[in-house]
């Protein structure tokens, strides 16, 4: 018999698969949706115990399609279906699938994140849609990884499945437009996993882990996508450093003190060979140049055998494609680092009133402490640790303020 993590690990890898069957044969995907979280509830509660069936997939769209097709009756009887949703529904809508009928198609998953990340959503919309749909995760476990209450996710994955409602399920016309708001949101659901943006433990691994198993999906789906494989690169590159980056009592470790040791070598022999490969087939992405300079990172034996030269090499090329603040505040502690601090501060000077928040007194204070100015760096760590909403980064930058008052 399969341990519960096995168990959770497979509903979750066929969860996207199942909702995709039921979405492209009866529409309604808010209903569907609920269709396939009870039938993932029901697994979870019944294989530990009757042992994981011949074809858990099948397993799954059988029990979900049932209490479909039983809501859909029971919502038939209630009251006339509207035309539209009538003309909507096929003529079999309410009968169960043929024991013989064709397994969900490969690319399902790509065209739920599609769906999940339409241009009608906002990104908090989006991230909350495709970790339910298309992630598996419950509606309590979004909702505690986003540091929300249930009631307001409840919410929010509602009004996203209202706004979704009648869109036709599919790869959409000129895809290849929508696929950067997919790896977008990825990137994002990352990003919070790996530095939580508020609250007292620095990462979220189950949401980091979680971005890099549906990159991976898409990354199997679009083999071909330099870009995709880009993100999966920059993903494992920088996921590959989580053991080094929290210390005993879960505070925060910079890169240039971590113990290099603990970083996962295997992630990042993969991550290499990745962006290894997606650079020699052509012009670069900004993934592709992001997971480039994560590479140049964890290739270093130390802090002081780090290339920053190639690193702001590729921070000019980033930037000349995604002028964003961030790129050029990160590019700011490369210059740093190649040309001196004061180079550097000349840079983070210039972005004073473009971007607002903690990271940019952050680096001003690191760039004012190795210049030699330690009454102006504290109070720069000062006033980012008051900027921030996250605890380790706040006990961090008061630390780094403290000693240099002391």
């Amino acid at each position: 018999m399969r341990s519960t993590p096995e168990i959770e690990d497979l509903l979750r890898h066929n969860a996207p698969q199942v909702l995709g069957a039921l979405v492209r044969r009866y529409g309604h995907f808010d209903a569907a949706e609920d269709a396939v979280q009870e039938a993932l509830l029901a697994a979870a509660a019944q294989w530990p115990e009757a042992g994981v069936p011949g074809n858990p997939r099948g397993w799954l769209i059988k029990v979900a399609s049932r209490r479909l097709t039983d809501a859909l009756r029971s919502e038939r009887a209630r009251r006339q279906r509207e035309e539209r949703a009538a003309a909507l529904t096929p003529r079999d809508a309410f009968t169960a699938p043929p024991p013989g009928e064709r397994a969900p198609r490969e690319d399902d998953t790509l065209s739920l994140l599609f769906l999940c990340c339409h241009p009608d959503l906002s990104p908090p919309a989006q991230i909350a849609l495709t970790l339910r749909a298309v992630g598996g995760l419950t509606t309590a476990e979004i909702a505690r990884a986003c540091l929300v209450p249930e009631t307001t996710m409840a919410q929010r994955v509602s009004r996203a499945k209202q706004k979704v409602r009648g869109v036709r399920f599919g790869r959409p016309d000129r895809w290849e437009q929508r696929l950067p708001s997919v790896l977008q949101t990825l990137y994002l659901i990352f990003n919070e996993g790996y530095t939580a943006t508020s609250g007292a433990t620095l990462q979220r691994r189950d949401l980091a882990s979680e971005a890099v198993r549906l990159t991976r999906t898409v990354h199997r789906l679009l083999p071909g996508d330099c870009e995709v494989t880009g993100l999966l690169a920059l993903m494992l590159l920088t996921d590959a450093r989580r053991e080094a980056r929290s210390g005993p009592h879960g505070e925060l470790i910079p890169l240039d003190e971590q113990d290099r040791d603990r970083w996962d070598r295997d992630a990042i022999a993969e991550g290499v060979a990745l962006i290894t490969g997606a650079l020699s087939r052509g012009r670069p992405g900004p993934y592709q140049l992001r997971a480039a300079i994560a590479a140049v990172h964890d290739e270093a034996p130390s802090p002081e055998a780090t290339d920053w030269a190639e690193i702001l090499g590729l921070y000019d090329v980033l930037v000349g494609m995604v002028p964003g603040p961030i790129e050029r505040l990160n590019r700011a502690v490369a210059v740093a680092m190649v040309h001196g601090p004061r180079a550097g501060l000349t840079e983070v000077d210039g972005l004073a009133a473009e971007l607002k928040g903690h990271r940019l007194d952050a680096v001003r204070g690191h760039l004012l402490e190795r210049a030699g100015e330690p009454e102006a760096a504290r109070a720069a760590y000062e006033s980012a640790a008051a900027q921030t909403l996250s605890l380790p980064e706040q006990h961090y930058l008061r630390s780094r303020a403290a000693r240099l008052g002391d």
